[in-house]
């Protein structure tokens, strides 16, 4: 809003195009090369040094104006990219705070897949050592029927159970 104020301000003061110049306590206007004094023009019963002191502070204090208006101008330049900066920091971090967050998520996939696998793994020689067990004592002949039947039990839940750790690998 303020930034719309002193824009107009400094559209309506360039619309005018007059420099209001103090002297001898009258208040001339000048407007391009002319002097006027209460509306009409003067320029030509002014004394040459008059004129000339006229038409200097006049341009003494167009060129203040254009040094504000240029120093405002540039001011609110810098805001602007101060803004887009901060704009710019906020979307880096947001960014960043994605990429952190989609790196976490793939550490826990990668934690969870390789926990499936050790587990998967661990299953496997369970039952690779149960089996072999199974197979000495059989070779052997230790086995009554009864425990021959709980061997095929003991052996085949392991079996579900590398399938069931297969599946969630």
């Amino acid at each position: 809003m303020k930034y719309i104020i002193i824009l107009l301000m400094l559209t309506f003061s360039i619309t005018l195009h007059a420099q209001e110049v103090q002297k001898d306590g009258k208040t001339y206007e000048v407007k391009k090369e002319k002097i006027f004094l209460d509306g009409k023009e003067v320029t030509d019963t002014l004394s040459l040094e008059d004129k000339t002191a006229i038409l200097k502070e006049a341009a003494t204090i167009s060129e203040q104006i254009q040094r504000k208006e240029a120093a405002e101008k540039l001011e609110e330049k810098k805001q602007k990219e101060a803004k887009k900066l901060e704009k710019e920091k906020k979307k880096a971090e947001k960014a960043q705070k994605k990429a952190e967050k989609e790196q976490k998520k793939a550490e826990k996939a990668l934690k969870k897949k390789q926990k499936a696998q050790d587990n998967f793994d661990k299953a496997t020689k369970k039952l690779e050592t149960a089996q072999n067990k199974y197979d000495k004592l059989k070779k052997k002949g230790k086995l009554s029927p009864n425990d021959e039947q709980k061997w095929l039990d003991k052996l085949e839940k392991l079996r579900a159970n590398v399938e069931k750790t297969k599946g969630k690998l």
